[in-house]
Order: C-alpha cells, then structure tokens, then sequence
C-alpha cells in the first residue's frame, strides 16, 4: 500500500512538470545554501576539539589589573609563569606553554619561510595525541635544549616527499640543524588559530633563552598555555589552583614591577577557539534559515494552489466514499516526494558550495580546513527535507479537505472564489515572505552601509604604491649587533638604488596587519587619575625613511634622520591619539616618555615629532596609541631591563618601499636584491600595501556579500511568491473580470485593481518586515560600523525596493487580467 501511494503521488506530480521542477529547484537551493551553512556551524561551533576528552582541555593566561587589553582582557603568560604553573598547580594532569613563530627553512628543497610553534614538554601529553611516526620530545629534552623537531603530516608529504626514512633526518631551522623525531597524522592541528594561513608545520621544544626567563622576560606576556584537566577536577577549582600561584608570583615581583597585578583564568579551550567566531557564524546560520523559512511558505503557497484547483477532483473521491485520512496522506506523501528530492539536489549543492567557497571564507574562523559534509550534517539535510515537506504539505491538505463537497460540485469547472479562508492563508504566506525578506534586506543595506564607511576611513597612511615584505634574520649568522646593522643598512642602500623606487624603510610593526603589541610607558608630566589604568602604547621601531614610505602625514616636528643613531640622544615620535591623551592642547615637541612603569630605570626618550594615528588592524577598529622610535636605539631605550643576552635589535620585521611604478613590479627587484646580501634568506608576505588593507577588510566584506546575496535571495523568492498568488487569484476571478469589462470597466481600472492587491500585501508585509528589523536590531548591532540600525535612508530604501518588487511581479498577472476577452471568457465559462 505505501509503495502504491508512493508510485500515484509521483505520477500526480510528473502531470505538472512545471510545478514540481520549481518546487523541487527552491528547495534545493534553500536546502542546499542551509546545509551549507550548517556545515561550517557543526565544524565551528558544535564538533568537539579533535582531541581525546575535549571537555577537559583548558587554556590558562594571565589577566592584567589596570591593562586595558584588547578582546577578553587576557594577557596570555610569561615565560617564568610557565615554570610556575607548571611546577606549583596541582589541578591538571598535564600543563604546558607555548607560542606561535616563524623559521626560516632549509636543508629540504629551497629556503622557505615557515609557521611553527615553540611548545614544552607537557603540550603534546595534554593535548593526548599519538603521532603518526616516531614520538615527542620530552621536558628533559626541552630543559637540555635538545635540537629536535615534530613536523605535521602535510610537511612530512610536501617537504620530504613521504619518506618513510624521515626519522632521524635533519633540517634547517633559521640555519640551526633540528633531528625530525615524529610525524604527527594528517588531521593534527596546533594551535587552532582562524583561517588558512597560520597553521603550524612544525613544533619544537620551547628551549627558553635566559632573556625570556629574566625580569624582563617576566614582564613580556607573549606565551599561552593548554592543559587537561584532572578527573572530577572542575575548570573554576583549577582557576582558583592557578590563583595561589599568581599570587605567589606577585609577592615575588621586583621592585620594577611592584605596580603591576595578575589573576589568573581558565576557561575551555574550546570557548576560546570559537569565541571570535561565534557571532558571525550565528548570524550567517540565522540568515540562512530566514531564506529558507521564505522557500518554505513559497512551497506551502503552491501546495494551496495545487490543492485549490483539485478540489473539484478531491470533492468527487470524497463523495464516492474515499477517506480523508487516505487523502490527507496522499496530500502529505506529494510534498514529501518534492522535499526529499530537493533534499537531495540541495546536498550536491552543498558540495559544490562548500568545494568552491571555502577559499573565500574569512580568516577569523578556526578549522576551516576541516569544514565538509560529515554524517552529522548529511543527516541534519535529510532530517531538514523531511520536516519541511511535512510542514509544508499539512496546511494545503487540510484546506482541500475542508473543502465542500456539495458547493465543489455544484461549480463544476467554473471559475471564481476559492473561499475566504483559503485566500487569507495565501495571503498570510505572501505577507510573512515580504516581511522576512524586507528585513534581510535592511540587513543587508545596513552592512553594505558599514561597508562604505570603512572604506572611507581615514587609515592615517597611503597605502597607494608601496610594496611590502616580511623577513626574519636566522640569530646563528647574524648573532651580534654589527652584524644586524650591517644586513639592514646594506638593505636599505640597495634597495634605494633601485629603478623605480621613491623611498625605503624597515619597521617592527606593518599597518593593517592585525598587530597587538602593547608596552607600557611613563608621560612625562602626566598624573594618571586614581585607578587609571597602566599606560599601554604600540612601539614601532623604525629604520630609514620608513614614516616617508609609508606616506604617514607629519602634523609637527621632524622625522628621523640618519643622525638619531645609536649614541645619540634619545628620541621618538608620537601618534596624535597619544599626544592628546597626556598633552592635550599643547605641542608635543619637546616632551619626553619613557618605557616601563614608575618603577623601572629606563632613560628618556625626547619627541621630537607627532604624526597621524596609523590603523592597526582593518580601518573599521578603533585606534590605538602609538610611539615610534629609530631601531638603533632600541636597546639603549630598554635601560635597565636590557640584558647582554638579549638579541640584537631589530634582526627581522616588514620591508616597505615606495613605488614610483606599480609595487607588484617591484616584487622580484626586492628579492634578487635581498638574495644578493644573503643568498639563503626567504622573503614572505610580498605584496602591496593595498593588498595588505583589502586583505584586513575580508571579514566585513565577507558578512556583507553573504547577507546581501541571502537578501537577494529572499526578495526573489518573496517576488515569486507575491507573483503566484496574484497571478492564481487573478484566474480565479476571471469570469468576475470578464463581467466588468464588458459592462463597460476600462481595462485600467482592470489593471489598478489587480496592483490594490498586490500592494495591499506588499506594504503589510512592508511594516511588519519594518517592525521585525527593528526588534532583531541588536543582531546585528556588533557588525556595524558607523551606521545605526535604524539608519532611515536604510529603512526607507529597503520599504521602497520590496514595495516595487511586489509590484513587479504582479505586473504580468495584472496584464492578462485586464486583456480578456469577455466573449471568450464568458462562453468557456
């Protein structure tokens, strides 16, 4: 019986190919951009870590009292309270640091640049992974600062070619031969930092320098730590063990840092994977689901009229005998063969969505390398199809069967009323389209809004014509300060002598890469208020005409010359955020600052220059205040928290030059002229500034393609649903229009009355749609930028277009009302 119901519903719906190939398209593409969506909120929000016992990963960091740090406020941790939470908490079965660098690589193939990570001993073991060949390093191994190396899978193929002999091999880093001990399996990623591009290639062990362990070291927050936690051990008992041991640490402080105040915090490793992404992925996902709750009504909608024009069929299987449970199956088996089967087509679009788009997704969303169609999200899509077609079929059914049997057969063929409640659910559907779609349009105006602010932001340099690079001195060659000297100096003279290009200058930090580095400094001058927080500043060093290169205006003073050298006085220049917040209304020149707290013997820095604020990150983010100081006296800058074991200073940062010629030109001219210094040394992120600011812009870009594209989406399918009500009603009165036109209605008035209807839904389904984008404001409040949600040009526009819309696609039903002709209409009648 089920088979034979099954075989009628599919040769009821082959009668209307029109019918079910719409139908089953708008599912597919609802189902299929949902799935889509679902995968990457499965991957991101809701798949646990691909670690053994997930729940019990943790990360520990340090909070600062008093630093105004960006993000959660955490910190991260030093180097001594690595050793110190390590050697003292008693809440984890194992607890360690590490932190993110890059290596020049060699010894396999030609120099390259290369992400790894510095980890110690009890990373791997609390992470509880076994690698896929050979082992880990031990702590012994870390405390002896054995050379050794665990190299990811996707190294291990490209770079030693699967060699099954990789064990015991040896490769360069920054020069420095590091033994290959393991292979970790194919999947294995840490740390799980968003996007493409900063996954590890390798780990070794963290090997502090005596610089990281000093007082200097333990005022340097650039280390984080993972742990598991112990059976029965709770995160806030583990918070509360870490706690003691930052306290301990506090009285331990020196005297430099006697101001200075620690807690620590423990939060799940998988909250501070996903925190960044969260909101976006929501959205996206609620987005997604708006669009396909407008396919939904769009199927009911159809399903209603298909059911209205059988109800003469229906009204006969009634009356000779046919129960309504049979044919409110048969009602309901119909819609279910159209959802599967857009099911169906909908998970092939999915595979082709996410093959294409998952290079387009932003690099603030972790594991996107693992984003794909698992059985979760296949099951999610079949589970989907099968609501949908229930849902979607109920209410059609059980309008056809409410139908009157004696009324239906009396009618006969004739056209005319379908009843009242039957126009009204139609109606109710195309109102809800409207007013789901016209709120995803306001979205979508508010954010390409956002979109046009940022773009016109001031980034505080012109990013036009210039070219920039990475680069990283291996310490091995360049382990003293003459020899540093000599590189960069060497690179500054050649390059200047290159066809083409205007100016050079090397720097620490690049704008618009994202940079989070804070020191803290002393105002000459300034008294904080009680309970301000420690001043934090972005220190820039600089060599060259790098402020010139970078087209960074200069509001007073000077820039650096060649005489600021290494023994002269010391100088800097300030952004003009920093010189208004201690000096305001007065001329900055001439004032002095220093690194460090009160505490801390440092020498004064005298500035002698003020210069426009430099965005950061992407220029949507506030700015920050920044100080910008020559790299030859850096050192001497740091006074008594330098070290002789401290590293030369600056041994790697970005390139910039300014381009008389388009930059990416000049982009093998870089290179041969860095190779002829040092043929070994591998350049990275070459490209131009403007790449560089475009790149800062994706995620907002991003957001905005995607929801406008789903608004797009929605007013279409809003369109074709106002279009198929209108155009069905339309045929359902034709008799009634036949009768006015040919007792003398103009065929305007024809026309004026098919829009009244088409216009009366439009502008309910406008105000509830208006109604409904105020109350999800808060939505999208955090995706914004220089807009208010209830901006009124936004509001007004998006009423505007959905309104014409409507009217648009109840043009073509309202022209064929009015041509009929009333003799013909009348006789088939």
């Amino acid at each position: 019986m089920p088979f034979q119901d099954l075989r009628i519903a599919i040769r009821h719906l082959l009668k209307s190919p029109g019918f079910t190939a719409t139908a089953v398209l708008m599912l597919a593409l609802g189902i299929g951009a949902t799935t889509s969506i679902f995968s990457i909120v499965e991957c991101v929000l809701l798949r646990p870590l691909p670690f053994p016992h997930p729940e019990r990963l943790i990360q520990l960091a340090d909070i600062i009292q008093g630093a105004d740090v960006q993000g959660n406020g955490e910190a991260g941790v030093t180097g001594p309270d690595i050793n110190a939470y390590t050697r003292d908490t008693h809440s984890f079965e194992s607890l360690g640091g590490y932190t993110q660098t890059g290596y020049e690589l060699s010894g396999v193939g030609e120099p390259a640049p290369v992400n790894g990570s510095r980890l110690s001993g009890g990373v791997f073991p609390a992470l509880g992974v076994s690698p896929l060949m050979g082992r880990f390093f031990t702590q012994q191994e870390d405390d002896q600062k054995q050379q050794v190396a665990v190299i990811s899978y996707s190294f291990w193929q490209n770079r030693l070619h699967a060699d099954p002999r990789a064990l015991g091999s040896k490769i360069l880093l920054d020069r420095k031969p590091y033994e290959v001990i393991g292979v970790m399996p194919r999947n294995f990623e840490f740390p799980l930092v968003p996007g493409h591009l900063g996954s590890s290639a390798l780990w070794v062990p963290m090997s502090f320098t005596p610089q990281e362990l000093s007082a200097a070291g333990a005022s340097s927050w650039n280390f984080t730590m993972v742990g598991r936690l112990k059976p029965e051990v709770t995160a806030s008992q583990a918070e509360s063990d870490a706690e003691r041991v930052a306290q301990e640490t506090m009285r331990n402080y020196p005297a430099s840092m006697a101001s200075l105040h620690i807690h620590a915090v423990v939060r799940s490793l998988h909250e501070e994977t996903v925190e960044q992404a969260r909101q976006l992925v929501r959205t996206l996902f609620l987005a997604i689901v708006v669009v396909l709750l407008i396919a939904c009504a769009n199927l009911a909608g159809l399903l209603l009229v298909r059911a209205i024009r059988r109800r003469h069929e229906i009204s006969i299987r009634l009356a000779l005998g046919a129960r309504a449970a049979a044919l409110l199956r048969q009602a309901i088996l119909e819609s279910l063969v159209l959802s599967v089967t857009g099911g169906v087509l909908g998970l092939a679009l999915a595979v082709i969505a996410l093959r294409v788009g998952i290079s387009w997704l932003p690099e603030t969303l972790p594991r996107i390398d693992e984003i794909g169609l698992d059985w979760q999200v296949v099951a999610f899509a079949i589970v989907l199809a099968v609501l949908i077609g229930i849902v979607c079929g109920l209410a059609p059914a059980f309008a056809a069967l409410r139908t009157s049997v004696n009324e239906a057969l009396k009618e006969g063929g004739r056209t005319g009323t379908a009843g009242g409640a039957h126009a009204r659910l139609r109606s109710a559907l195309v109102v809800g389209e409207i007013a789901i779609a016209l709120a995803l349009l306001v979205a979508s105006g508010l954010l390409l809004r956002s979109f046009e602010k940022m773009r016109a932001v001031d980034l505080g340099f012109r990013p036009d014509h210039v070219l920039s690079a990475s680069y990283s001195l291996p310490e091995k060659q360049y382990a003293t300060q003459p020899a540093v000297d000599e590189f960069n100096d060497e690179l500054i003279r050649r390059l200047q002598q290159l066809p083409g290009v205007k100016s050079v200058g090397l720097t620490s930090f690049l704008p618009a890469s994202g940079n989070n580095s804070n020191t803290a400094f002393v105002a000459d001058g300034y008294v904080p208020p009680p309970g301000a927080n420690l001043n934090l500043a972005t220190p820039v060093a600089v060599l060259g005409d790098y402020l010139q290169a970078m087209g960074i205006p200069l509001l007073a003073g000077r820039f650096f010359t060649p005489a600021d050298a290494a023994n002269t006085q010391l100088v800097a220049i300030v952004n003009h955020k920093l010189a208004e917040h201690y000096w305001p209304g007065s001329n900055p020149i001439g004032k002095r600052l220093r690194i460090g707290t009160q505490e801390m013997e440092t020498p004064w820095m005298t500035i002698v220059g003020e210069v426009a604020d430099v965005k950061e990150d992407s220029p949507d983010t506030p700015g920050k205040e920044q100080y910008y100081q020559p790299g030859e006296q850096m050192t001497k800058s740091l006074g008594s928290l330098a070290s002789p074991t401290d590293p030369p200073r600056p041994n790697g940062g970005y390139i910039a030059l300014r381009t008389a010629t388009g930059p990416e030109q000049m982009a093998n001219a870089l290179r041969a002229t860095v190779r002829s210094i040092d043929p070994q040394l591998p350049l990275d992120q070459v490209q131009s500034m403007e790449r560089t600011v475009s790149d800062s812009e994706t995620p907002r870009r991003f957001n905005t393609a995607l929801i406008s594209a789903f608004a797009i989406a929605a007013v279409l399918l809003a369109a074709l649903g106002i279009y198929s009500v209108i155009a069905f009603s339309a045929a359902l009165r034709t008799q009634e229009m036949a009768i006015r036109i040919a007792l003398g209605s103009q065929r305007s008035g024809i026309l004026g009355l098919v829009f009244t209807s088409a216009a009366k839904l439009a502008i309910a389904g406008c105000a509830i749609g208006l109604l409904g984008a105020a109350a999800a404001s808060h939505l999208l409040q955090s995706f914004l930028f220089g807009v208010s949600p209830f901006d009124p040009l936004v509001l007004t526009l998006a009423a505007v277009v959905a309104l014409m819309l409507a009217l648009m696609a109840s043009l073509l039903p309202a022209r064929r009302a009015s041509s009929i002709d009333p003799m013909k209409a009348l006789r088939a009648d």
